[in-house]
């Protein structure tokens, strides 16, 4: 009897789509996500990190110290803006500290790494209050990892590229402390200190860049000095809770459009449907009536979410810069969601079924698309692939406008695929719903 009791419950789940997908599906797509995102697709735990690197003192140990980030595993650097397209653009200008910071303000690297004029002469010491050039790290404080991890590996890198420096120092601290080494003794390290320098002559060309004549004087905590400067966000109040903002926003936005759709198929199922389509009501004008309504409750739920995170948690939302283009990507963002949850209302032929496609797609999207988890912080592979997302569109023209304070016009490559997903979805939801005008 027992046995008979599982074997029918069995029956049941495997005839209830809702419930298989819910119960086997979707924990193996979450799974598989999150796997990719921090097993690194199983090739490496550690993401790397997409570096500028200027060299303005263009020393022998400076171009060292750039060949050493150059081999180290954990970095991507470039040193000219053709670096990541060097096929089709092998040749360009270098970046200078100008062009390096103005990379870092668009979003295209998190991190940039400066090395002043004097760096070469005295890179490295040991403990405060040594006379040294610090390195200047700009940064995009919406990424609080790479800033650290490039800072690690800076002093990594300076103690394994540059050995003959590490060691003329450790040289000067033993003639401090030990009372001061014989004039022989420094001229036969010097000899083997040079022959060092020429062992670990960088192996990497490295062309002269144009110099911006701007110096550093901080220290840092490591034996490298480094100034860690945010170039974006330094005077952002409570920026993480307007990312979270808009990514729970578009989220929940997608699961009210599709459960709202879901009227549709209540209404083909208990007849209502036949008789508004008795009606001079045509199937185009009722979708897209419904579209109206679906985007209309959208802009109210982002509206209501960004205001109460406004009066609470100090979401610069109502100023000239910023509500505007609000405005705009909320449009935009509500009518691709509204469209979306149209086509599912219409492809499936359930309510059960509608929830449990619903359930997964919008679950999915939102993780590749940025909403549970910062798309910065994935492996380049599913940076790219979450873009097939509404998610990580309209989180993208959400933080142009909170958090680079890019101008509206800027904003067009999110509008327009936002505003194209939502013409291809209702084209689709039309093209399936014609099945109720000739049931």
């Amino acid at each position: 009897m027992i046995l008979a009791v599982a074997w029918s419950r069995l029956m049941n789940l495997r005839r209830d789509r809702a419930a298989f997908v819910l119960a086997f599906v979707l924990p193996v797509a979450f799974f598989s996500i999150f796997a990719g995102i921090f097993a690194g697709s199983g090739r490496s735990t550690t993401r790397k990190v997409d570096l500028v690197v200027v060299d303005e003192d263009q020393s022998p140990g400076s171009q060292r110290f750039v060949a050493g980030l150059q081999a180290e595993a954990g970095l991507s650097v470039a040193l000219k803006p053709s670096d990541k397209n060097a096929e089709e653009h092998p040749a360009g200008p270098l970046y200078t500290a100008a062009t390096a910071e103005q990379a870092v303000r668009r979003g295209d690297v998190a991190v940039a790494l400066v090395i002043p004029k004097g760096f070469g002469e005295r890179p490295l010491a040991f403990g405060p209050g040594k006379e040294r050039i610090a390195l200047r790290l700009l940064s995009d404080s919406s990424d609080p990892i790479a800033p650290q991890i490039v800072f690690g590996l800076v002093q990594k890198v300076a103690m394994t590229a540059m050995p003959a420096s590490l060691a003329r120092t450790g040289m000067d601290e033993v003639d401090r402390w030990s009372g001061g080494l014989t004039p022989e003794q420094k001229e036969r390290m010097e000899t083997m200190l040079g022959a060092l320098d020429r062992e670990s002559a960088p192996t990497r060309a490295n062309p002269a860049a144009t110099p911006s004549g701007e110096k550093s004087g901080g220290l840092g905590g490591g034996i490298v000095a480094v100034d860690v400067r945010d170039i974006v966000g330094e005077k952002k109040r409570n920026p993480t809770v307007t990312f979270y903002a808009a990514g729970l926003g578009v989220m929940f936005l997608l699961f009210s459009a599709t459960g709202a759709g879901g009227a549709l198929i209540e209404e083909a199922e208990s007849g209502t449907l036949d008789r508004i389509l008795a009606t001079r009501v045509s199937m185009t004008r009722l979708l897209l009536g419904k579209l109206v309504y679906l985007a209309g409750v959208g802009i109210v739920q982002l509206l209501l979410m960004f205001t109460w995170g406004a009066l609470l948690f100090g979401i610069e939302l109502f100023t000239p810069q910023h509500f505007p283009g609000f405005l705009i990507m909320t449009v935009a963002t509500a009518i691709a969601a509204s469209t979306f949850g149209l086509m599912l209302a219409s492809v499936c032929r359930s309510r059960m079924q509608l929830v449990a496609v619903a359930n997964l797609s919008i679950l999915v999207m939102s993780a590749l698309g940025g909403s549970l988890y910062p798309r910065f912080l994935m492996p380049a592979g599913m940076q790219k692939f979450g873009l097939v997302t509404i998610n990580a569109w309209a989180l993208d023209g959400f933080q142009k406008i909170f958090w680079r304070d890019e101008p509206l016009w800027t904003l067009w490559p999110q509008v327009l695929v936002l505003t194209g997903l939502g013409v291809l979805f209702f084209l689709i939801a039309r093209r399936v719903a014609r099945r109720w005008e000739f049931a």
